[in-house]
């Protein structure tokens, strides 16, 4: 916590403490301003058979004051719990999946920064919320589409074949679509389990050196078939580095870097790959050549289940950019975008000695 929010909250704290003393002050004086008014107006002496004595005095203000407490402390209690009510509500429209749930401190009592610092702490959660529920539906209708696809080409082709009477050539045929489409599904569900697997992970283990030029040369030949099908070509730009990290899950995010600069590179294009090492940080661009990613689209192309081509021309679920941000945090490292005309370029920045290990 910093100095300056913990200054607010015990600015809060003080603030209440002075909101009850002055309903402590003002029961008291108006207590002995009762008291005064009866004894001056003589209503005591008429009702008491013998003079009244200090004693008494103090008694009958006790009693007041006690009743004046109660009838003051309800009413501004009242006015003090209505945050903290509008608050409880809010948090059970939002824990009961209503995610338009927002609050409105009212000002000025209520407008102290500690309470607009719950305000736009609840309010910000609540948008996230509905921000992600909103492309967990999107992502669940895609992805059954997605899925749905490559399941009705494999089952009709498979009763083409069953069928026979085809020619070696249409066997042929048919026998390549229904492996490509049955490698489509696998690469859909192993985005998911990836995806599942690394958000459940908080630490990173299996810390090992490797060369990373080897290991991102790699990652270009396992994808030969879809760049070589759209005519690309490689610049690569990098000498030999090492780095200590897990070497698996830096796969994966050579693997959906690459096959995303594949995907929306134009024809006839080529990719650049530069990397670089400086002050003990590793610096990977992969650069593609086509139509640029919309500005309002940059902010949340990280998101998981995000997706730029709303038009689903493009094979994908969303999943592949959200699991290179979460490998780069997990490895202490960034990830980031430009695109401005036909060039779009993401960087992955990682300390090259992870967490400091030799």
């Amino acid at each position: 916590m910093t100095k300056e929010k913990r200054r607010q909250r015990i600015g809060l704290v003080l603030l209440i403490a002075v909101l009850v003393f002055a309903v402590q002050l003002i029961t008291i004086i108006l207590a002995s301003g009762l008291v005064s008014v009866l004894m001056y107006t003589g209503l005591i002496r008429d009702l008491s058979a013998e003079s009244i004595t200090a004693l008494d005095a103090l008694l009958l203000m006790s009693a007041i004051s006690f009743v004046a407490g109660i009838l003051l402390s309800a009413l501004f209690g009242k006015y003090l719990t209505q945050p903290v009510n509008r608050y409880i509500d809010q948090m059970n429209r939002l824990a009961a999946g209503d995610f338009r749930a927002r609050i409105r401190f009212r000002k000025p009592l209520f407008g102290h920064s500690a309470l607009q610092e719950i305000e736009n702490s609840f309010n910000t959660a609540a948008a996230e919320l509905e921000q992600t529920e909103m492309l967990r539906r999107d992502f669940i209708n895609n992805f059954s589409h997605e899925f749905k696809t490559p399941i009705v080409s494999i089952a009709g082709f498979a009763k083409l074949l069953r069928r026979g009477n085809l020619t070696e050539a249409q066997r042929e045929e048919y026998l390549a679509i229904i492996e490509e489409e049955s490698l489509r599904l696998s690469y859909m569900a192993t985005s998911v389990l990836d995806l599942t697997k690394i958000e459940n992970q908080t630490i990173l283990s299996n810390v090992t050196r490797f060369n990373v030029s080897e290991q991102l040369r790699s990652a270009i030949l396992l994808l030969e078939e879809k760049w070589t099908r759209k005519d690309l070509e490689f610049n690569l730009w990098f000498e030999e580095h090492e780095i200590c990290a897990n070497e698996e899950l830096l796969k994966l995010v050579w693997i959906n870097l690459l096959d995303n600069a594949v995907k929306f590179s134009d024809a006839h294009s080529c990719i650049d790959v530069r990397m670089k090492e400086n002050d003990g940080r590793l610096s990977v661009s992969i650069s593609n050549r086509g139509t640029p990613i919309p500005p309002e689209s940059r902010k949340r192309i990280f998101q998981k289940f995000y997706q730029a081509d709303e038009s689903h021309s493009s094979q994908g679920c969303g999943i592949g950019l959200a699991v290179v941000k979460k490998v780069a945090e997990l490895h202490g490292g960034t990830v980031t975008l430009q695109s401005e005309e036909k060039l779009t370029t993401f960087t992955v920045e990682l300390p090259v000695n992870v967490f400091g290990s030799k």
